[in-house]
C-alpha cells in the first residue's frame, strides 16, 4: 500500500510560519487540511501567480490527491506535506532534503509527488 507526500517547490507555508527569503535552502510542512491557511513567499518576475490566488491545487495539487485516494486510486496521504523555495541552488538545499527524505520515511511515506515551480 502507498503512502504518498506531496512537494512543491512553490515558497509555500502556513500564515504565521517564517516567511520564506530568497534562496532560502530549507523546506516548510504543511498539515493534512489545511490548504486555506496557505501563503506563497515565491517572488519571481516569470512566476505568475494568479493560478495559486485562484486555486492553491495549481501549484499544490493536495486536494486532487485527497480524491484520489478516497477513490481508491492511490493509497493514503501522509499527515503532513511540503514546500522549498524554488530557484534555490541544489546544491545548498542538499541537507535539508535528506533531513525531509528521513522525516518522510519515519512517517511511512514511500511514494512522493513531485511539483515543481
Amino acid at each position: 500500500m502507498r503512502r504518498v507526500a506531496l512537494v512543491s517547490s512553490a515558497g509555500l507555508r502556513l500564515r504565521g510560519d517564517e516567511a520564506f527569503s530568497e534562496g532560502s535552502a530549507d523546506y516548510r510542512s504543511i498539515p493534512l487540511g489545511r490548504t486555506a491557511d496557505v501563503v506563497q513567499d515565491h517572488v519571481s518576475v516569470s512566476h505568475d501567480r494568479i493560478g495559486f490566488q485562484e486555486d492553491v491545487n495549481v501549484v499544490f495539487p493536495l486536494q486532487r490527491l485527497v480524491e484520489l485516494a478516497e477513490d481508491g486510486v492511490i493509497g493514503s496521504l501522509a499527515d503532513t506535506h511540503y514546500s522549498f523555495m524554488g530557484a534555490t541552488d541544489p546544491l545548498s538545499m542538499e541537507s535539508a532534503a535528506r533531513h525531509l527524505a528521513g522525516r518522510m520515511k519515519a512517517e511511512g511515506v514511500n511514494t512522493v509527488v513531485l511539483a515543481p515551480v
